[in-house]
């Protein structure tokens, strides 16, 4: 694929990130959510196990823990420490199963059980911030409310110059004002899945990097 002319690594985000966005479409035409659920509630448990935890360990607890507990009324019931011994392994697991049992108990006690599908809804819920919010509506309702920022996110915006903020709000703000609203659930899918397989934190490989000659931080 040929790079178009005009572009450098020096053009505004705003002129350069159409380009990101097409390239990274290609490299990654299978760019989805890693983490396995079947439903909104499964989505938004593994969601929360995966906060410094990875989706590849995540979806090694999962199907017994799904099984184990099919409904927010089954984790609302559940022992703490049965429960905490299902996740450990994903750590922080003290935190995460209360986080889980007390989302799930307000799912009970407010929704009849259900996920509810805004943000406005899902922030309210224990453990549950924008990113985890906006991973359940763009992956299990469809719903393009915002951009999830990741480690990866974060990493990616900060090299590629989309961003200068550093925590994630700000982050997702800018990266909003840059993509057009249907492609805010991608753009997070993207840059996670460039920033796992090209991009990395330690050891960035440029020299395979489909956007090398968009990014201000090549080596």
């Amino acid at each position: 694929m040929s790079k178009p002319t005009g572009l450098t690594p020096d053009s505004s985000a705003e002129a350069r990130m159409p380009e990101i966005l097409r390239l990274l479409h290609e490299a990654y035409p299978d760019a989805q959510c890693e983490l396995n659920y079947d439903t909104p509630l499964e989505l938004l448990v593994a969601t929360i196990l995966s906060a410094q935890c990875t989706d590849v360990r995540v979806n090694m607890v999962t199907p017994d823990l799904f099984s184990t507990y099919p409904t927010a009324k089954a984790y609302a019931e559940a022992d703490q420490e049965e429960l905490q011994e299902a996740i450990r392994s994903t750590g922080f697991y003290r935190n995460k199963s209360k986080n889980v049992q007390n989302a799930c108990r307000k799912l009970v006690e407010e929704y009849d059980g259900e996920v509810p599908a805004s943000m406005e809804e899902l922030v309210k819920l224990p453990g549950v911030a924008r990113k985890t919010a906006n991973v359940v509506l763009g992956n299990a309702f469809n719903v393009a409310d915002g951009i999830a920022v990741d480690t990866h996110v974060k990493r990616l915006s900060t090299r590629l110059a989309l961003s200068t903020q550093s925590t994630p709000e700000k982050i997702e703000r800018d990266l909003m004002a840059l993509a057009p609203q249907d492609e805010w659930t991608d753009v997070s899918h993207l840059l996670i899945f460039h920033g796992r397989r090209v991009c990395s934190a330690k050891k960035p490989n440029c020299a395979a990097c489909t956007i090398s000659h968009l990014c201000p931080s090549v080596a």
